[in-house]
């Protein structure tokens, strides 16, 4: 089980050190990936020209662009929700960057008041996360709207 109070301490003093997105997304997709078990990939889209471009991430090599309402990712941008998929292979329109995900969690980030990149974390066991995932997860992304820096 994640301690969502420990992550959320060491992001928000990542976030405090540098809150420029890129580097700081970069740091949280790692602390992601060392904090939460069975993890394959963890990291983030932005939104770039209308299309969700790959942003800093750990994991395998990943798709670069996915279309909104393509995916999961696609799905959780164009519905502006998360979107907790416990097996994603049941998933319609589910892009297979690595056949090795079986379970997704996707939670949208927004900065003054749009959509500019999504958290998209996967893992090779099916129903891997929970709802106390989602919410620790929100809770992350609150920090990083509160707190990230979106400009140069």
């Amino acid at each position: 089980m994640t301690n969502y109070d420990l992550l959320l301490k060491q992001a928000g003093e990542l976030l405090e050190s540098e809150p420029w997105a890129v580097s700081a997304l970069s740091n949280l997709s790692s602390l992601i990936m060392v904090s939460l078990d069975n993890l394959n990939w963890a990291g983030f889209y932005i939104m770039r020209n209308g299309v969700l471009t790959v942003g800093p991430f750990q994991g395998k090599p990943a798709c670069i662009h996915i279309p909104l309402g393509k995916g999961v990712c696609g799905a959780c941008a164009s519905k502006n929700e998360t979107m907790l998929v416990p097996d994603v292979h049941e998933f319609p329109g589910h892009i297979a960057c690595d056949s090795a995900s079986n379970s997704e969690i996707v939670v949208p980030i927004h900065s003054e008041g749009k959509l500019v990149a999504v958290l998209d974390i996967d893992s090779p066991l099916k129903n891997r996360f929970s709802e106390d995932d989602k919410a620790g997860l929100e809770q992350l992304v609150k920090l990083i709207e509160e707190k990230g820096r979106w400009g140069m």
